[in-house]
């Protein structure tokens, strides 16, 4: 259990490694162009290419969720290989897409609850890498009857993959809005206990 840990400790500083870039970016655009945070008009060459810094860097803090899917697949693959990282892509994309507020609402009749607003996150970016690597890992040499022997060894892995997430999209389905519930309150939790929460939020953070 301790080695599968650490195996996945060290696949997560794949997509953590992306995360200095994008401070270095950041930092430089709003040092250019601070009208980006504080808002204003954003004139002049700097301005415009502090505002592009600060979008290089954002697109990458924004879809930290897909790069732990890739880099948390690839990272607990058996050899590393790229095959791995395509399934935990496909994993995402099925469980995010199944569990979006619009897919929720179809099937159950009524307003999706908030937590599946927030359905694209770095939690179920490693669970879809997860899922993505253990397939890879499985059913990388997997022999197909005749009839199907195209899809035989790496090329079945996303066929996998689509099926287990579909059962992790149902699991999420009852276990997410609980989790998030729960983070929430936390959250308040903190908020409410003014500067000892900031402290304790603040630590923990760390």
């Amino acid at each position: 259990m301790m080695k599968y840990l650490q195996k996945l400790g060290k696949s997560l500083m794949l997509p953590v490694a992306c995360l200095p870039v994008c401070g270095i970016l950041m930092g430089i655009g709003y040092a250019l162009c601070p009208s980006t945070m504080q808002g204003g008009d954003i004139s002049g060459a700097a301005q415009i290419i502090g505002f592009f810094l600060v979008k290089a860097g954002g697109a990458l803090i924004d879809n930290m969720s897909w790069l732990f899917a890739i880099g948390v697949a690839v990272g607990m693959a058996d050899d590393n290989d790229g095959t791995a990282g395509l399934a935990g892509l496909v994993s995402m994309y099925m469980i995010t897409t199944l569990l979006s507020s619009g897919s929720v609402a179809g099937i159950t009749g009524h307003e999706a609850a908030p937590a599946f607003g927030k359905i694209v996150n770095q939690f179920v970016g490693i669970v879809s890498g997860l899922i993505g690597a253990n397939c890879y890992n499985k059913y990388k040499s997997v022999k197909l009857p005749d009839a199907l022997a195209f899809f035989s060894g790496k090329r079945a892995v996303a066929i996998f993959t689509a099926l287990y997430s579909i059962v992790a999209a149902l699991v999420l389905f009852f276990v997410w809005p609980l989790v998030y519930g729960a983070l929430v309150t936390l959250g308040e939790t903190f908020i409410g206990m003014g500067a000892l929460g900031a402290g304790i939020y603040a630590f923990f953070n760390r």
